[in-house]
């Protein structure tokens, strides 16, 4: 038996849907065949239910300042309430994506599906889908290293869903998804140790929002060991015993890889329709997620591009637009706000301070670090950071970085003048807003250093 259509979608997550929804609007006829829950990595297992463990892990802040409000707070975490309250939510926005795929006259399957040429598709249950176009839209999946033992760890995935809390973990990594379910263990009492092969945790950020997140990991009592990896995991009692790099060992409850994610392109028959892949597995795409076979395209991060959910969107809008409404389109992504939900929380839009002060000979770079307000009553030591880079000959605002609560709120409005060009004089006629944290980006008045030609020097 066999189907035919105008576009047939592998993969039911936020790309894949935005491009299904927009061609069928388009007039297309369209199928998505998605081999698990609708939703993708973002709605199932990664973005949300993160922000909503990220949540839950700052209770602990808010009562340690309550008394200082004369609130007093006698309270107590219950794991099973916090998974059962997720996966309740999680089923509702699944749900909506598949009204909202059904409403837009989509046809939905709940099966696997294989490329077996340029306009073909064949789902496991047996049935063939013709297509005109084929948009592979499968994301990514954690990467687990090739070591002994492996199996006894876990990834992202599988810490959405432990049925108790560990008292102890051991994460190794160094990007987002380690610093932030560091943030999330250890703001639900368990104690915490991060181990990264580099020297610094968020390689390609800014150095002092780099530094700044180490010491306030460090302040919350997680353990940060670097220039280590683990080379070994071994079960023991209930727990599991790690063999590091440097002929270490210790046990912990649980051990998390959080070392980077690889795009899902195994075993979907890429080959039998000569589409590209990189060395990591990544379909090679242009400008207009085109593959090198003409009728397959594809979004998200099973493209090995910005791995970041409304970037997929706008590829799959991007898509849609070029393919179906006669509208080539490309995605910019030469500014891409993006936020860490860590604790403290960063917000972080265009260059960092090394990046800028490569690309323009003269950079001005102003700081401003501070308690939160509602911490000045406490003994609480977090402080506030936010970072403005501009090039000295134009004032136009190259970067902008914020830690703090808030931060990832912040960076989404101030990428909004920044890619209008914005300069540091359009900042400082904006009036300030008082008291608010927000306030410093308009209220900065001299650099706190300059850089030209790569050396720091005092204004």
């Amino acid at each position: 038996m066999s189907e035919e259509f105008d576009l047939v979608v592998i993969g039911g997550g936020s790309g894949g849907v935005r491009a299904a929804r927009m061609a069928a609007g388009f007039g297309a006829k369209v199928a998505v065949v998605e081999e698990y829950r609708f939703g993708g990595t973002c709605v199932i297992r990664g973005c949300v239910p993160k922000k909503l463990f990220v949540y839950a892990s700052r209770f602990p802040d808010l009562f340690d300042v309550a008394p200082s409000f004369g609130w007093q707070v006698d309270a107590k975490f219950d794991w099973p309430t916090l998974l059962a309250n997720k996966d309740k939510e999680i089923a509702r926005l699944e749900n909506i994506y598949e009204k909202l795929l059904d409403g837009s006259g989509v046809t939905l399957f709940h099966d696997r599906a294989t490329i077996t040429g340029p306009n073909t598709v064949a789902l496991k249950s047996g049935e063939t889908l013709k297509a005109g176009h084929i948009l592979v839209a499968t994301g990514g999946a954690p990467f687990k290293p090739s070591i002994e033992g492996a199996e006894l760890g876990i990834t992202s995935n599988e810490a959405f869903h432990l049925e108790t809390l560990p008292k102890t973990i051991l994460i190794e990594g160094g990007g987002y998804i380690a610093v932030e379910f560091a943030t999330i263990f250890s703001g639900l009492g368990v104690d915490t140790t991060l181990v990264y092969r580099g020297d610094r945790i968020l390689r390609g950020f800014d150095p002092d929002v780099r530094e700044g997140l180490e010491d306030a990991l460090r302040e919350r009592g997680v353990r940060l060991r670097y220039g280590y990896h683990i080379s070994k995991l071994e079960k023991e009692g209930e727990g599991v015993c790690v063999n590091f790099s440097h002929d270490e060992q210790a046990c912990f409850d649980a051990v998390m890889f959080a070392t980077g994610r690889h795009p899902n392109t195994s075993g979907l028959g890429l080959e039998s329709a000569g589409v590209e892949r990189d060395q990591t597995g990544a379909i090679v795409v242009d400008a207009y997620s085109r593959s090198s076979c003409p009728s397959i395209y594809a979004v998200g991060d099973v493209t090995g591009r910005a791995a970041l959910t409304p970037v997929a969107i706008r590829e799959g809008a991007a898509f849609a637009q070029t393919v179906f409404n006669n509208t080539p389109t490309r995605v910019p992504y030469d500014l891409i706000p993006t936020a860490v939900f860590s604790e403290p929380e960063i917000g972080t839009a265009g260059l960092s301070e090394d990046l800028a002060a490569e690309r323009f000979r003269s950079i001005d770079v102003y700081i401003a670090r501070f308690r939160p307000m509602m911490n000045t009553m406490s003994e609480r030591p977090d402080k506030m950071m936010f970072k403005l880079i501009t090039e000295t000959a134009t004032g136009r605002v190259l970067g902008c970085h914020i830690l703090g609560p808030g931060a990832g709120e912040m960076i989404q409005l101030v990428a909004i003048p920044m890619g209008m060009n914005a300069t540091k004089a359009d900042f400082d006629r904006t009036i300030a807003i008082h008291p608010t944290a927000a306030e410093e980006l308009v209220t900065l008045k001299l650099p706190t250093y300059r850089v030209v030609d790569g050396e720091k020097v005092t204004v």
